[in-house]
């Protein structure tokens, strides 16, 4: 399932609530992205000339509300750590949890991932050490540009390698229960495995494009241990392929062992095109070589329904665009640096429950 997530306040009052609408089926839900983690500090994520993501749009912000932004951090302190790849990976064990973040008793084969790695819980660190307080910082920079008439807007797909599709009893929400797990764990190999040389992890799912349109950009994501992601289309053509980069130093952005960014494509405008209704095949990559908790294997594409009347394009930093006073529009240029996720969300004041084990309010 695809959607839409914008954020507002009510101007009411000053209670923020969630609404979530769903546009299109069968892709995950729709964010605009603005930066990416540590894992993807290496990964271009500039959206080219005249494309542009387009939010604010009045005719989507009910009234009584107005549009507010949003960051989404998740830090992990690893220093220390008994088990440095097992932190990351949020395995329950090293954190000691059982329940939720919200009190609820976990699955048994739930064995790690955002479910055990929640705000304030800390993982297993070597007996005797002492860490100090560190004072963290985000900076990102802001700037504001005209919105012309030269502007093509762009849809903004997520594609989740776990989802089945199943869907019980039509319901449109965005949890295990409706064939979407976000993250799944890689089993290690077994000595037979090694031996015949099949010590990868091979995960695919079937997917249905709803929408037509020209790809515009690509790129997946994965977290350590994955090879690459490949999204094929009708008759087995690549539309895009991503594979990571891992990083070989201890300065930021180049650890050891970590991914730190994902290759992306770039093609040329029009000519790869996705038909509505097009059958899809997502393939994501993990080696085996030790287990791993919590992976993911999403991609994302931008898609756009035209062509530039242009022949060239540059490459231009990422637009989002905004509303800035009544009808209105800029683009905002914005550079974030940290480990952060910048989300456009829609306020209702019917919210009932967007937190929960159903995963409605995680972001990748």
């Amino acid at each position: 399932m695809w959607l839409r997530l914008t954020m507002s306040r009510s101007l009411r009052n000053q209670i923020t609530f969630l609404h979530v609408t769903v546009d299109y089926a069968r892709a995950v839900f729709l964010i605009s992205i603005l930066a990416w983690d540590l894992k993807h500090e290496k990964t271009a994520s500039h959206i080219p000339d005249p494309y542009a993501i387009e939010i604010g749009n009045p005719a989507e912000i009910p009234v009584g509300y107005e549009e507010r932004w949003m960051l989404n951090v998740h830090a992990i302190d690893t220093r220390g750590a008994e088990d440095r790849l097992g932190c990351t990976e949020c395995r329950c064990d090293l954190y000691n949890i059982t329940v939720s973040e919200w009190g609820r008793p976990l699955r048994p084969d739930y064995k790690g991932g955002l479910l055990c790695c929640y705000d304030h819980t800390q993982c297993k660190v070597k007996q005797g050490f002492q860490g100090t307080r560190r004072s963290l910082y985000l900076r990102y920079t802001m700037e504001w540009v005209e919105w012309d008439s030269d502007t093509i807007p762009v849809k903004i797909f997520i594609f989740d390698v776990t989802d089945t599709g199943k869907r019980l009893n039509g319901s449109t929400g965005y949890g295990p229960e409706n064939g979407c797990l976000v993250e799944y764990e890689i089993k290690s190999c077994s000595s037979s495995d090694t031996a015949v040389n099949e010590c990868v992890d091979v995960k695919r799912t079937n997917l249905t494009m709803p929408t037509a349109g020209y790809l515009i950009y690509g790129v997946a994501h994965q977290h350590t241990g994955g090879i690459g992601s490949t999204l094929y289309g009708k008759d087995g053509r690549v539309i895009c392929n991503s594979l990571p980069t891992y990083g070989e130093g201890k300065e930021a952005g180049n650890e050891a062992g970590y991914i730190v960014g994902m290759s992306t494509c770039y093609p040329e405008p029009g000519s790869i095109q996705i038909t509505a209704g097009e059958k899809l095949v997502l393939e994501s990559n993990y080696r085996r070589d030790q287990k791993h908790t919590g992976v993911m294997g999403l991609f994302y594409i931008l898609i756009a329904d035209r062509t530039p009347n242009r022949t060239s394009l540059s490459q231009a930093p990422i637009h989002l665009h905004v509303n800035m006073k009544g009808s209105t529009y800029a683009a905002a240029i914005i550079a974030l640096f940290g480990m952060a996720i910048a989300v456009a969300v829609t306020v209702h004041s019917r919210l009932k429950k967007w937190r929960g084990e159903g995963y409605q309010p995680m972001l990748a």
